[in-house]
């Protein structure tokens, strides 16, 4: 069974902002409503609305759940509304910090959407990038003269100005893609020998839920999209996932092993929880 590692269903926040700690909704704010799409009862939390759907279930206790669609309650069917909403007030400061952490990440998520034109910004090995379409130019080139005291780099494409978003979006990815390669080639290289392993094949990934794997063979599969962030990141998934090839588990022998390759490995793990890439539509 191959081993990997898996996104955070957290992970939220742009590239290009600076992460900031959860706060709580407190009832000294405007009011705000929070409201689930098939809502089927609203209580008011501090000055806060919240619509609600409500499950009946043969569990024993009343469960909450705040997803991306809100709040969701589970309760067995013989508790009364009244014990549910108690249930919830009671809880509500915690209810009303993870709604407001959901909106902030719907927020951000939303204002990573790739507006696909001249001009576009997409982060590269964590810095940013410009999107410059140039008709003399042969495929696509990141000119490395135009980058001066950390200013963004450009990628020229060969389009034209008059360029199709999706023919922007897809020459951008091939681009991506190809140095995704090559710098996870470049950092396997670097990071087998010194966990003693050989890494047998490597293959990109476009999975939506695991950022790399790898399998007893010695075959390793990573993300391309690990391109989007600096090196000490994509250092630790690679480490993480050559130091399979010697634990394939998750015990305290293989973060040892990770350990061994990347002592500061934890700095570069929190970003793959906290940080949000570009959305490719």
């Amino acid at each position: 069974m191959p081993n990997g590692l898996a996104p955070s269903s957290t992970q939220q926040l742009t590239l290009f902002d600076e992460p900031q700690p959860p706060r709580a909704v407190s009832a000294a704010e405007p009011p705000l409503d929070f409201r689930h799409p098939s809502p089927h009862r609203e209580i008011t939390l501090g000055s806060h609305r919240v619509a609600y759907a409500l499950r009946r279930s043969r569990r024993r206790t009343i469960g909450f759940v705040v997803g991306a669609d809100g709040l969701a309650v589970s309760a067995p069917r013989w508790v009364g509304v009244g014990e549910i909403e108690s249930a919830l007030r009671e809880k509500s400061t915690w209810i009303l910090r993870k709604l407001h952490e959901q909106r902030e990440r719907a927020r951000r998520v939303d204002s990573a959407r790739v507006d696909w034109r001249q001009g576009a910004r997409i982060p590269f090995l964590g810095q940013p990038v410009v999107v410059v379409l140039d008709g003399r130019t042969t495929g696509a080139v990141l000119d490395s003269a135009s980058a001066s005291d950390g200013a963004a780099l450009n990628l020229r494409l060969g389009l034209p100005p008059t360029a199709a978003p999706e023919q922007i979006r897809d020459a951008v990815q091939s681009w991506l893609q190809r140095q995704a390669r090559r710098v996870f080639e470049e950092r396997c290289a670097l990071f087998a020998p010194r966990l003693g392993v050989q890494m047998k094949r490597l293959a990109l990934s476009s999975a939506a839920t695991r950022w790399g794997s790898a399998s007893a063979d010695g075959s390793i599969r990573l993300n391309w999209r690990l391109v989007h962030f600096a090196l000490p990141v994509i250092d630790y998934v690679v480490a993480h996932e050559l130091a399979h090839l010697r634990e394939m588990n998750h015990s305290a022998a293989f973060w040892d092993v990770v350990r061994q390759a990347m002592p500061d490995f934890e700095a570069a793990r929190g970003a793959l929880r906290h940080d949000v890439l570009p959305v490719f539509e």
